[in-house]
């Protein structure tokens, strides 16, 4: 059980207060981190819906591909232009109209 003097009180709110690293720019922090959160979240998008894929340098060439993988009995591929790189990908999604 902890001591009930004021001196050793006071002493555990100041390791209290210094494990907090102090509040002054606790509003930076907090921003820094939204910031860094925000940053890994898009990389994490975009390694899912880019790096991770074949990318194909023109509409024809995934068209191509899509023939290829339709011969093989893969149907229902669409090509995409991909707004990270601006290549195209390949996605069993159906097409937007």
């Amino acid at each position: 059980m902890a001591s009930k003097k004021p001196s050793a009180k006071a002493k555990r709110i100041n390791e209290f207060k210094a494990q907090l690293g102090g509040l002054d720019d606790l509003f930076e922090r907090e921003e820094q981190r939204k910031e860094d959160l925000s940053a890994r979240k898009e990389a994490a998008l975009r390694e899912k819906s880019c790096e991770s894929k074949n990318r194909y340098s023109s509409y024809d060439e995934a068209q191509k591909t899509i023939a290829a993988c339709a011969a093989h009995g893969t149907r229902g591929l669409h090509a995409y232009r991909c707004p990270y790189c601006n290549g195209w990908h390949l996605t069993h999604k159906p097409q937007r109209k």
